[in-house]
């Protein structure tokens, strides 16, 4: 792309130090250093071989920086990301971008007023899984889909740390729902959005979520289950998609499953089942002449391809794959489902 982009980190912890080390693999990007609050980050790294900043204001005032990636708890995002757009810096913004519709509306209001990109690291719209799910529906493979389920689920627990402080944006809803919402909404982009009803768990943390289920109904009978566990120990499908002429399903990151598709609509009839104490005719399986089973579509984890994105957006003006609409659209479905699950009710839209 001939220049190089110089690139710096504010919040070398676990994420901030991925971004730095994968980001080197970056041709269009130079990775210039990174700053942290925490003396013994900024020990480890300047032994790794980064330059460590002594502040955040010496990492700011780098004329060779054009590009920041704000890695740090959610509770201060919109102050680093407004200090540094005044900076001069383009920004990328760990998820979630903040914790409030109104804190996003500032962080726009200077990015406009400031003229530099500002987006969101929303990396997963790359992933493999969610790639095969979005050819699948943008080709009509399984007809019209009338439900999607998407989960993670876990059984460790919220790992200890910030992320389990409700006071800097812990839990489950702004750590893991807020990828599975945005892939949503982002597959959803051509559908109104009608309403959602959540319920928030506490089971191994009452600060925060531990987890969480949402219910979103959309335009044309389309409805999402979107689940975060962090204590089932029995594994459940990512993905489980219901279309009215076939299934897919995929079982988990390394892509195991497979496509479902009736091949033969006018074979209805089934023998009776036992179920239970009784039998059932509708309930029995369909015979394997009136069904065919497919491969899932290809789709690889793409995640140097969120950065790619912005040098493009940097060097060649194109808009970034991740916008302040969709943001702003992310971060009120985030609002709604707390409280949805505070209130113990639908919340329509």
């Amino acid at each position: 792309m001939g220049k190089k982009i110089g690139h710096a980190v504010i919040g070398y912890g676990g994420m901030g130090h991925f971004h730095g080390r994968r980001c080197q693999s970056i041709d269009a990007l130079d990775f210039i250093g990174f700053y942290d609050i925490d003396p013994e980050v900024q020990k480890k790294g300047a032994q790794e071989g980064a330059h460590s900043y002594a502040s955040r204001a010496e990492l700011l005032a780098d004329e060779r920086i054009d590009l920041v990636t704000v890695a740090t708890p959610n509770d201060v995002h919109k102050e680093i990301v407004i200090d540094a757009l005044r900076a001069g810096k383009n920004v990328i913004c760990e998820k979630p971008v903040t914790m409030s519709s109104e804190d996003l509306e500032e962080m726009i209001a200077v990015a406009n007023e400031t003229g530099k990109v500002f987006t969101v690291h929303q990396n997963r719209r790359w992933d493999g899984d969610y790639r095969r799910i979005k050819k699948i529906y943008e080709d009509n493979t399984l007809g019209k889909i009338h439900c999607f389920e998407h989960r993670v689920h876990g059984s460790r627990g919220i790992p200890s740390g910030w992320r389990s402080e409700k006071e800097h944006g812990g839990g489950m809803v702004l750590d893991w729902g807020v990828h599975l919402l945005d892939q949503m909404l982002t597959l959803m982009a051509d559908k109104k959005m009608l309403s959602v009803y959540a319920e928030c768990t506490h089971i191994t943390n009452f600060e925060c979520d531990d987890g969480f289920k949402a219910i979103i109904k959309f335009e044309d009978d389309v409805s999402w289950q979107i689940e975060v566990l962090t204590n089932n120990f029995i594994e459940m499908p990512l993905w489980y998609v219901c279309g009215e002429n076939g299934t897919a399903i995929i079982k988990d990151w390394k892509g195991n499953g497979e496509i479902v598709m009736v091949s033969d609509w006018e074979n209805r009839d089934s023998v009776p089942i036992k179920a239970g104490v009784g039998l059932t005719k509708t309930m029995a399986p369909r015979t394997e002449e009136s069904i065919k089973h497919f491969p899932l579509p290809d789709g690889k984890d793409e995640w140097d391809a969120y950065y790619m994105d912005i040098c493009d957006a940097l060097l060649n003006g194109k808009a970034p794959n991740v916008t302040h609409d969709q943001q702003r659209k992310l971060i009120k479905l985030i609002e709604a489902i707390f409280e949805s699950a505070e209130k113990n009710e639908v919340i329509k839209f």
